[in-house]
This record gives C-alpha cells, sequence and structure tokens, in this order.
C-alpha cells in the first residue's frame, strides 16, 4: 500500500444523499476541485470507496 493518498473532488456533492456529503466532508473535501492528502489507513479507504464517484485518487 501507498504511505499517502492524494484526493481531490471532481464533481459536486449537490444532489448527493447526506451519507455521501458528510463523508465528502469528514474527507475533508469541501469544495470542487479541492485536492488533499491522506495517511492510507483502511479508515480512508472506506471513506474513499464511498464517494469513489465523485473524487480522483492518487497513491503517492
Amino acid at each position: 500500500m501507498a504511505q499517502e493518498l492524494k484526493i481531490t473532488l471532481k464533481k459536486s456533492v449537490i444532489g448527493s444523499t447526506k451519507k455521501i456529503r458528510a463523508t465528502a466532508a469528514g474527507l475533508g473535501l469541501t469544495k470542487t476541485n479541492k485536492t488533499i492528502v491522506r495517511k492510507d489507513t483502511p479508515e480512508i479507504r472506506g471513506m474513499v470507496n464511498k464517494v469513489q464517484h465523485l473524487i480522483e485518487v492518487e497513491e503517492i
């Protein structure tokens, strides 16, 4: 596994369910095209899988 994940919100969360919006906010993704770097942990991977249709992920 990679040490870190670079996650970018590519699509808007408008129209998504509350759970999806909360997961994106929990990752720190608040605006479209915002990029964050998080440690690669099982918890973060689970959140990424939940919103995979809205984001782009790159392993660093």
